[in-house]
């Protein structure tokens, strides 16, 4: 918990106890955001709705794709917040972040990311050709673009950010070389665009919290209102449930043709109690920091358990 005279310079955190180069040190660790790499676990989903996730070759690519998006990531975090550090200022928590506190300065953070994202293309090519290249370019152009401007245009920066997520999913399938589903990428692109609208709705609650000016750290918080982020909550979870159905039915024929034992369609009934846990508390606006959900929610988590077992014997059993 940091001190008062802290919250003043977040600077102090890094420089009280340790010397400058262990401070910078700290606050390159800190900007890469290695808490947020249970995001890129996204990459393992497809392999395993797959039913080859556990073969040597395919887990052996999977983990080479998780550890590719971890370095994408980073870079993409670097960028945006060297790009952002202004705005983060005026943010009551992101002014704490390193390059905003100026602990790491702004052009080495621009150096670091770009530097990242372009290894992290070159480990693409390598791992699964050009396929994976041209989605590690994809990812790199968008949070590129989305840091220089498009962060401020409404819809349009919901979209953004929801295409990382989305991304994630559709590498996990390019490493190991598994199809697709229709329907799986309309449930990624859904839920996913139900987690970022929910981070709005967190960040319009902090901000009104501690009544900080939403036009300066992010112009697009004044231009949604609440009616409308609840509305495209309630239209990505409707879908996403949709689809997801659809998918489990699908998905049922295609492992068992001719012999239906359910197991499938029951993962219908976890998914949709966990989603509409999610939505409650997205709802309340506490999903500001999305990933803290996973981390933190014993109860999603349970759900999550349960999915994940009902799953692996309609695949498996």
């Amino acid at each position: 918990m940091p001190t008062p005279a802290e919250a003043v310079d977040p600077s102090n955190q890094y420089a009280s106890h340790s010397s400058p180069s262990s401070s910078r040190l700290g606050g390159l660790v800190q900007v890469a955001r290695p808490r947020q790499w249970i995001k890129n676990l996204l990459v393992f989903v497809a392999p395993a709705v797959a039913g080859v996730l556990f073969h040597q070759h395919a887990l052996l690519r999977s983990a080479a794709a998780f550890g590719m998006f971890c370095i994408a990531a980073s870079g993409a975090y670097f960028l945006n917040d060297s790009l952002d550090a202004e705005a983060d200022r005026a943010h009551p928590v992101k002014r704490l972040r390193p390059i905003a506190a100026g602990v790491v300065p702004v052009g080495a953070g621009l150096g670091i990311g770009v530097g990242l994202l372009i290894i992290s293309v070159a480990l693409g090519s390598l791992l699964a050709g050009w396929h994976m290249a041209v989605v590690m370019v994809t990812y790199g152009i968008v949070n590129t673009v989305y840091s220089l401007g498009l962060k401020n245009e409404p819809i349009l920066d919901l979209a953004a950010v929801s295409s990382g997520f989305v991304l994630r999913a559709v590498a996990g399938g390019v490493a190991v070389g598994v199809p697709l589903s229709n329907w799986f990428l309309i449930v990624a692109s859904f839920g996913s665009l139900l987690i970022v609208t929910g981070k709005r709705s967190g960040e319009k609650q902090l901000l009104a919290d501690h009544l900080t000016d939403h036009t300066d750290v992010r112009q697009t918080l004044g231009l949604y209102t609440v009616s409308f982020l609840q509305t495209v909550r309630t239209l990505s979870a409707a879908v996403s449930v949709t689809a997801y159905c659809l998918w489990a039915f699908e998905r049922a024929s295609q492992v068992h043709p001719g012999h239906d034992p359910v197991w499938f369609q029951l993962t219908i009934v976890p998914f949709v109690i966990g989603l509409l846990h999610v939505v409650r508390i997205l709802d309340s606006g506490q999903g500001a920091v999305p990933e803290e959900l996973a981390i933190h929610d014993h109860r999603l988590q349970i759900y999550g358990v349960v999915w994940v077992a009902l799953f692996a014997v309609g695949i498996y059993g």
